[in-house]
């Protein structure tokens, strides 16, 4: 039998089921659909965790320290950054204040998404890979003489100003005022919760306002990558002589541990692997009942068209013949379930990267997962094919004949 043939008398024999075809490329459906959304949606997932990272800035160190008995260790901490100078380009707190940032009859807190107040060093910029559009950064001399000033990030400044400079206009924290004396250029325009909806304050005017800000949390810009390992292990022996030793259960001055960017990296990469596996199991179980289904289809066509068959093989049809055409049949299926489920597969897709991620670009499953996804459906059609056809191929001519 030739190919093409085989393919007119699947499409007829699929044609001639309409509902019953449909009903049985379901499973193959939601479940190609459900694999392309959750793969796609976890590798974006993923990508967006691994550019925010980069966007924060690389060779990052980041430095938890604190004194039982409530003094900090960041004045400290900072002028010993500045002797290792060969390794470290700057050190900055990242104190959160969640207080509401007000101008004219402005409100955060009445936004959508407020912005987030930082209490940073001189070296904020540096250390969160911010650049200047206008004004100027923060300065030793704002630190030292507890400056009520600010620098807003470009998200920051558009949803306070709009389209007015907002260099020397003054906004209010709790009722604090602060003048802006600078605008960071933007780094991160397609993600809701931006880092460029910031307020970095000097990290001394915390005093000024009126809650209590937690200041354990250190950022040091190293570098490069092997720097960052080499500050690491200087930092440590240097908290260890201000905090003590962390793992001796009877240190009473302080606690302090580092973490090294490259866990992150290897974390979010290990969380999203672990994801997508358990994701996409569950997801091709429903490969698996669709292949079920299959199987269980192609069986009752071939006891619908025994006689068919019968007469084939009574003509002098080979079994690879018959076989190969209800493997075609169950191909075809699958193949046309897989087609149909790629494309809800891209509809799911955009929706989850506005639903889940946020994303303000619509997100597509990539071209090696739409031709994987509708490929597998088409082999699984043909693994759980086989044994029907080879059933089908099997039958003698005579008790074939004989079947109505």
């Amino acid at each position: 039998m030739k190919f093409a043939q085989a393919f007119k008398m699947a499409f007829k024999s699929i044609g001639g089921n309409k509902a019953r075809s449909f009903l049985t490329m379901l499973g193959i459906i939601i479940g190609v659909a459900s694999v392309m959304t959750i793969v796609s949606v976890m590798m974006a997932q993923n990508k967006a965790s691994l550019e925010q990272l980069k966007a924060m800035g690389t060779n990052r160190l980041e430095v938890y320290a604190y004194l039982y008995n409530g003094n900090s260790v960041f004045d400290d901490l900072y002028d010993y950054c500045l002797y290792l100078d060969q390794y470290v380009d700057g050190v900055t707190p990242m104190g959160n204040y969640y207080g509401n940032v007000t101008y004219g009859n402005k409100s955060g807190n009445a936004m959508e998404y407020p912005p987030q107040v930082y209490f940073g060093s001189d070296q904020y910029s540096i250390v969160n890979n911010f650049q200047l559009a206008e004004g100027r950064d923060l300065s030793k001399i704002d630190v030292d003489n507890y400056s009520n000033v600010c620098v807003l990030g470009a998200r920051a400044a558009r949803n306070f100003f709009d389209f007015t400079d907002p260099v020397d206009k003054e906004i209010q924290i709790d009722g604090v005022p602060f003048r802006v004396v600078g605008v960071y250029a933007e780094k991160d325009p397609n993600n809701d919760y931006s880092l460029d909806n910031v307020i970095v304050l000097p990290y001394t005017t915390s005093r000024s306002l009126s809650q209590y800000v937690d200041m354990s949390q250190f950022y040091v810009k190293c570098k490069d990558g092997n720097a960052v390992r080499q500050a690491q292990a200087m930092i440590e022996g240097f908290l260890t002589g201000i905090c003590g030793d962390p793992n001796d259960w009877n240190n009473q001055r302080g606690y302090f541990y580092t973490n090294n960017p490259d866990q992150y990296t290897e974390t979010i990469n290990e969380q999203a692997k672990s994801m997508s596996l358990v994701l996409g199991g569950i997801a091709g179980i429903s490969l698996l009942v669709g292949g079920i289904g299959i199987m269980n289809i192609m069986l009752v066509t071939v006891t619908e068209r025994t006689k068919e068959i019968g007469i084939r093989r009574a003509i002098g049809a080979e079994r690879k013949s018959i076989v190969t055409q209800f493997l075609i049949e169950a191909g075809m299926i699958c193949g046309i379930g897989g087609m149909i489920g790629a494309a809800f597969g891209f509809l799911f897709t955009m929706l989850g990267g506005k639903l889940f991620l946020h994303l303000k670009t619509i997100l597509l499953p990539s071209f090696g997962v739409t031709l994987g996804a509708v490929v597998f459906s088409v082999v699984l059609g043909i693994i759980f094919g086989m044994y029907p056809a080879i059933k089908a191929s099997g039958l003698q001519p005579v008790v074939a004949l004989r079947a109505e």
